[in-house]
């Protein structure tokens, strides 16, 4: 006969991993009112209503991104120290005074202040906190939970716009940051009811594992002391920039977009619809880039995926038709989102779950600038030279340019474990 204890002994308690997974996935998505794809909506009411030249605001919310890199440092190191759960509940009270903010500004001064608390808030803090809770979690199965939590900012970038633009239809552009306001406190309230900041905190350990992961059994292997890279450091420019690669080329071509299109003869409505592609490829890449992570490694997957960027770039070369603007853009949304994945996998694989905060802020930090830059230098060649061709001839260049970077980058841990997460 079988013992009276072996039915309780087969019940297994379901890995709680998966619950904060799900909370930070809230997370990346609520960081949508500080981000580009929903200011696009509300410029032209906001330029409309205080008579400020485009320009004048376009330099307003470079500088507001500009804090927004800066943040993610300070807030990487605050998570080191307070936990990423804490962190949150600070962040969420902000951000959504952010929007209160905004929505009572008047002037540059105002919007300034306004734009900078939105971008350093939703944009920079927010997926830096999604992604340090999401990693602690998890060491075997990462890449699958960070392609998770970037399926909350590719829904953000489906649903944000069209609710944005609905409220502010409906009740002007003040009034829909006001309801923001509300929706980000109610969505990051429950965010910060479902997340813990270690499984060690519940008696846990990564993975739902019954003992800690192999890779942290030795003492320095969960350290960020010796060997972790600091940004006066060669070793973190190695991987950085690589990584950074991405949101700087994607940022670009889609700023310039419409134009790039409209030189080869192609519509407005053309480089709108092609969003609906550029998301679904975006999607589908997390997931892939996820497991791919997982199984190769992120050094040996983010080669695959600088290659692909630059096959992306180059096919805009060819873009004439609709068809092949929605090949185009399938192939760089790809690539975006399996960079998103690897920008949240890397620093943890190379370097452990401790003190982690510092290294994805600063990585954040990098990834921020350069996509705050990233529209400069196209708009200045095409000037410059009449077109856009030798713009992307130079941008092609840059992920193979990265590839031959991202070859020297050779961590001490990363040797040892043979690259494999």
């Amino acid at each position: 006969m079988t013992s009276e204890t072996s039915p309780v002994a087969a019940v297994k308690r379901p890995f709680y991993g998966w619950v904060v997974v799900a909370a930070a996935t809230l997370i990346a998505f609520i960081s949508g009112p500080g981000q580009s794809y929903t200011f696009s909506v509300v410029i032209d009411p906001i330029l409309a209503e205080t008579g400020l030249s485009r320009t004048l605001l376009s330099a307003l919310y470079t500088g507001g991104t500009a804090v927004s890199a800066a943040m993610t440092l300070v807030v990487g190191r605050l998570t080191d120290r307070t936990g990423a759960r804490r962190m949150l509940i600070i962040v969420a009270l902000l951000f959504g005074l952010s929007c209160i903010g905004l929505s009572q500004a008047q002037g540059a001064p105002g919007l300034f202040l306004g734009f900078a608390g939105l971008r350093a808030l939703g944009q920079g803090s927010l997926p830096v906190i999604a992604t340090l809770l999401a990693v602690q979690w998890f060491v075997r199965y990462r890449g699958r939970a960070i392609a998770i939590v970037n399926l909350g900012i590719a829904l953000s970038n489906a649903l944000f716009p069209p609710l944005t633009q609905a409220l502010t239809s409906a009740f002007g552009w003040r009034t829909s940051y006001l309801i923001l306001a509300g929706l980000i406190w109610l969505l990051l309230f429950v965010a910060v009811l479902l997340a813990r900041n270690r499984p060690e905190d519940i008696g846990a350990f990564p993975d739902g594992a019954a003992e800690p992961p192999a890779i942290e059994q030795s003492a320095d292997t969960d350290s960020a002391a010796p060997g972790a890279p600091t940004l006066q450091t060669l070793d973190f420019w190695l991987l950085a920039l690589p990584l950074a690669a991405g949101p700087f080329i994607v940022t670009a071509l889609v700023f310039h977009q419409a134009s790039i299109f409209a030189e080869r003869g192609l519509s407005a409505a053309v480089s709108a619809g092609v969003f609906i592609p550029f998301s679904a490829a975006t999607a589908a890449a997390a997931l892939l880039g996820g497991l791919l992570v997982e199984r190769f490694g992120p050094k040996r997957t983010l080669l695959a995926n600088l290659i692909l960027m630059a096959l992306g770039v180059a096919s805009l070369n060819f873009v004439h038709t609709p068809l092949s603007a929605s090949g185009y853009a399938v192939l760089i949304g790809a690539a975006s989102g399996m960079q998103g994945v690897l920008q949240g996998v890397a620093w943890a694989a190379y370097y452990g779950r401790r003190g982690l905060g510092r290294l994805q802020g600063s990585a954040a930090m990098v990834m921020i600038s350069a996509a705050a830059l990233a529209p400069l230098p196209i708009a200045a060649i095409q000037q410059a030279t009449g077109g856009y061709s030798p713009a992307l001839g130079l941008m092609t260049l840059l992920p193979l340019a990265c590839i031959a970077t991202l070859l020297q980058f050779k961590p001490p841990r990363a040797s040892r474990r043979g690259e494999m997460v």
